[in-house]
Order: C-alpha cells, then sequence, then structure tokens
C-alpha cells in the first residue's frame, strides 16, 4: 500500500466516521476511496467501520429489547420462527435501534434493504411490527431454501440468497459475513 494511502486512511479512521471505505485502482492506476462503491466495479473493502451509533444504541439494548419482545414473540408464534434466532439476528442487525440506518440502505431492526421489504410487503420499514414481520418470513424463507442450514440462512440475511448460492450453498468468503454469521450464533446460543 502506497505511504499517501496509509496516510490518508489513517486519518479516516482518526474521524469519528461511520462509513466503510472502499478502495478501487482504475486501468490507469488510479486509486479511488470511497464510501459508496459503484456497482459493476472491483470495489474492495479495506476499512471496516462500526457505525457510530453502535455504542449509543448498545447502552439503550436493553430497555429496547424489552419495548420490542412483545412484537418479536409474536411475529414468532405467528411464522412458527425461534424467537431466540429473532432475537439474535435484531441484536447483530441493529441492536434493537428501530430507527437503524445502515450505510447500505438497510432500515429498522432487522435492516431490511428496500428490495426485500417490497418482496415481503413492508411499506413503512421504520414501522417495528411492520420490519419484524418482514424479516422474521424472509428469515424463515432462508431457513427452507437452505434445508433448515441455519449457518447458510443467517449468511443468506446477510450476503443474500444470491450470495450464498453463487458461492455453491456456502458462506461466502467476506469477512463481513463471516463475522456475522459467528455473531448471530453466539448471541444465539446465549439466548
Amino acid at each position: 500500500m502506497k505511504p499517501l494511502m496509509i496516510g490518508l486512511l489513517l486519518m479516516l479512521m482518526c474521524f469519528d466516521t461511520t462509513a466503510d471505505i472502499f478502495k478501487y485502482v482504475s486501468p490507469d492506476g488510479q486509486i479511488h476511496l470511497t464510501n459508496v462503491p459503484s456497482k459493476g466495479l472491483d470495489y474492495k473493502l479495506v476499512v471496516r467501520m462500526k457505525p457510530r451509533t453502535y455504542k449509543h444504541d448498545l447502552k439503550f439494548m436493553s430497555g429496547n429489547k424489552q419495548k420490542y419482545h412483545e412484537l418479536i414473540a409474536k411475529a414468532a408464534e405467528k411464522h412458527q420462527m425461534d424467537v431466540k434466532l429473532l432475537h439474535a439476528v435484531i441484536q447483530a442487525e441493529s441492536a434493537y435501534n428501530a430507527a437503524a440506518v445502515s450505510s447500505a440502505g438497510a432500515v429498522g431492526l432487522m435492516q431490511l434493504m428496500p428490495d426485500t421489504a417490497r418482496r415481503y410487503g413492508v411499506i413503512d420499514r421504520l414501522d417495528a411490527e411492520q420490519n419484524i414481520d418482514g424479516g422474521t418470513r424472509y428469515l424463515k424463507d432462508l431457513l427452507a431454501m437452505f434445508n433448515s442450514n441455519l449457518v447458510l440462512a443467517v449468511a443468506g440475511y446477510n450476503a443474500g440468497e444470491g450470495t450464498v448460492m453463487k458461492y455453491n450453498n456456502s458462506v461466502p468468503p467476506f469477512p463481513e459475513t463471516r463475522n456475522y454469521v459467528q455473531q448471530v450464533l453466539m448471541l444465539y446460543g446465549k439466548g
């Protein structure tokens, strides 16, 4: 890595930034850094940043967990899902912050992307009940799609089912997805 780029990355890390940093090297050798990678170009994740609100969310997580417990239990019963699994996914996704918005555009407790929300009839992704119901149905469909393989279903929830299929029904080799799967399984085990 060139000294200028290392310096720039260190400078970015000193700020209270919430965005991941991606790198693209154009055919002419120019290095481009961005927090919003363009589709179709070979961007590589070079700096993974935790959301600024994460510590704040953790401070209120216990209270929010209680606040949404009934809605989560209702969705679990309605869709015949394990309530502990839903809690694990919600804690990993948003730390129970119903207003959470990711840099990728995922929203709400279960961090639904716009296409996933549309697929499951979620009109308002910030509405906790709709968000939990849509996310629960998606997770249930992933479990059915991957023959009740919890690891693949959780990987699909993070990276998308198409990505899991692309890697021959295995966890994609992305650090974010691998870490996410481990985190959800650890939280589920504690549940």
